[in-house]
């Protein structure tokens, strides 16, 4: 028996939370977040659960799996406005979803290449849809496929220290001289100038009429996708029918969405619930088994992915720094992104950088769960 009861609800909710905070804080820490908040959340709720101090089936989880998951979704794409995308991005656009078709192409590779068994087509939809909308695709795929817990658990850990090599890939590609040469860009480094006093932005106000609204507007969104999959008997890709109100909720009241602060933050939060919560219910043994073949898998995605890119670039003549920030939103996300270009001084390409990301946040489920029914 573990030390904490199946029906302790309080003691499993501060334990949850207490992941959460821990989840943020790496992600905060100069130091822990060169691996990843998300890890470090799993991995501790793997160790509580095995050592006997949690139960790997509790009541509460099974709210968090059924509520705080859609949840979260809404939350993560209300800011995909489709008019404002397409008008801030440019032919950027058109090289981010280059990027993920070789994503895509990467994931069959990857998939012929390594036998996984039944695993080998959910795995590959979930990095597919992972490496083109993050996190949100990433969850929403997982739950549509039907992956379990322990292997969602190995996936997500898997695919954070790939992402890290691919970050880190990212980063090295326009420093190399042969690259450069081969492959030009017209987008001059732009140095930061002396004496900028500029200050960061500040963080969003907590305002709890906001949480509020965003909270009721997600769970009814959530409410109506189930109630739709019920009539269609679509149950199993209610995860589906999540993302399009969503997207259409986005599209249709964009002024109104554009007021909110704090949905992004909050969608985050309820995610990482959900990953503490995937790690107290992962069985280490399972997930050793499962840990090394997914990552092996998931190298495979992003060599291809980089390979074809940079191809791509060189006989379509692409600019090499669009290129590279295309690439990091694929891969790596919008805030990534943008973090490289201002690095790199490639100021024009932050905006499209980031836009290119949330774009990817809308399109990457149905990619995804697509790519597994494929290979299926």
């Amino acid at each position: 028996m573990p030390l904490i009861a199946a029906d302790d609800v309080l003691a499993l909710s501060a334990l949850l939370l207490t992941l959460t905070f821990i989840g943020f804080w790496a992600d905060n820490h100069p130091f822990w977040r060169k691996t990843s908040g998300v890890l470090w959340v799993i991995l501790i709720g793997m160790l509580l659960s095995n050592l006997k101090i949690v139960p790997f089936e509790a009541p509460t989880y099974g709210f968090v799996f059924s509520a705080v998951v859609p949840a979260a979704i809404p939350l993560l794409l209300l800011k995909a406005n489709f008019r404002k995308i397409i008008r801030e991005t440019g032919k950027m656009l058109v090289i981010f979803l280059l990027g993920s078709v070789t994503v895509m192409l990467g994931s069959v590779v990857g998939y012929l290449l390594l036998n996984l068994g039944p695993l080998g087509a959910k795995v590959a939809g979930v990095y597919t849809g992972g490496w083109i909308g993050g996190a949100v695709s990433f969850v929403a795929v997982a739950e549509a496929v039907g992956l379990t817990s322990s292997d969602f658990a190995a996936a997500i850990s898997a695919s954070s220290p790939v992402s890290v090599l691919g970050l880190m890939t990212l980063c090295t590609i326009p420093a190399l001289a042969f690259i450069r040469r081969a492959i030009p860009t017209s987008f001059d480094p732009v140095e930061a100038v002396e004496g900028d006093t500029a200050e960061p932005e500040a963080p969003p106000p907590f305002r709890p009429v906001e949480i509020a609204a965003l909270l009721a507007l997600s769970l009814s969104i959530c409410a109506v996708a189930e109630f739709i999959a019920r009539q269609l008997d679509f149950t199993n890709y209610t995860i589906v029918i999540v993302t399009c109100l969503a997207l259409l909720v986005a599209n249709l009241f964009p002024r109104q969405m554009e007021k909110f602060r704090t949905d992004f933050d909050l969608g985050m939060f309820l995610m990482y619930v959900f990953f503490a919560c995937i790690g107290m219910t992962t069985n280490a043994l399972a997930f050793i088994q499962n840990a090394l073949p997914l990552f092996v898998f998931g190298v495979v995605i992003l060599s291809v992915h980089f390979a074809l890119m940079l191809l791509a670039a060189k006989l379509l003549k692409i600019d090499l720094a669009e290129a590279v920030i295309a690439s990091a939103a694929n891969v790596v996300g919008p805030a990534p992104a943008a973090a490289i270009a201002s690095a790199r001084g490639w100021h024009a390409l932050v905006t499209p950088g980031v836009m290119c990301g949330i774009f990817g946040k809308s399109i990457g489920t149905f990619i995804g769960v697509g790519i597994t029914m494929f290979l299926s």
